[in-house]
């Protein structure tokens, strides 16, 4: 099997409880190096285990994906799965999992306008929330209520989430690495329109409101 590169900046709330979460992305259209990268940025929702392939997760932001979309547009992402990445979950609507309930909003659709380097920046808030009622995961994305993944197609997130993480993320099959870029492909250090940027994050706590995370764990790949 060839190695693949995965490079990574996310942002970890500490273990705890977890009930959804809500954060602004920051939108922008990054240079792929060849076809089979992808860039994005996104939330995780998770319980479980990935070394036990049990891990329950679901997944939502921006990525730029030629294999996938067969362009370089700048698009919305779903993602779930139930047992690590195995066998269960897929992007968007191609497999049963999520329940679309608002056909005003196209998942896997393209998202515009995109920020420039030092010019206009765009963002798009995303929240996942748990309905204390009937147990389902629903999404918002802006203004849209889009839909829900049940929770009978989990088995740890049937209950509640234990972590929660916001970050970048840049994939290459080639384990050399890439050029390709994460968010806008500039560091921290060039500062608000040059460098990406996720804001306003906040957790829904075992009080169903939400609010900011006691605190972060930042990690990256070296």
């Amino acid at each position: 099997m060839v190695a693949a590169a995965v490079k990574y900046a996310i942002a970890a709330a500490p273990e705890d409880k977890y009930y959804g979460t809500k954060t602004n992305f920051n939108l922008w259209q990054p240079t792929i190096l060849k076809n089979k990268d992808f860039s994005l940025a996104q939330l995780w929702i998770s319980k479980g285990s990935y070394s036990n392939n049990d891990l329950n997760t679901i997944e939502v932001g921006w990525q730029v994906y030629p294999e996938l979309y067969r362009d370089s547009n700048t698009r919305i992402f779903i993602y779930w799965t139930r047992d690590g990445y195995q066998i269960t979950g897929c992007y968007n609507l191609n497999f049963p999992g999520f329940i679309q309930t608002n056909n005003q909003f196209a998942i896997g659709g393209n998202i515009s306008p995109v920020s420039s380097y030092g010019g206009s920046q765009f963002d798009i808030d995303i929240l996942i929330w748990k309905d204390p009622k009937g147990g389902n995961w629903w999404l918002q994305v802006g203004s849209y209520v889009v839909g829900y993944w049940s929770s009978s197609i989990f088995s740890y997130l049937v209950d509640n989430a234990s972590s929660v993480m916001w970050g970048g993320e840049v994939y290459s099959p080639n384990p050399v690495q890439t050029s390709t870029q994460m968010g806008s492909g500039h560091f921290p250090e060039e500062g608000f329109g040059k460098a990406s940027y996720i804001r306003n994050i906040q957790v829904v706590g075992s009080f169903n409101i939400l609010q900011s995370p006691d605190n972060v764990d930042l990690m990256s790949s070296q």
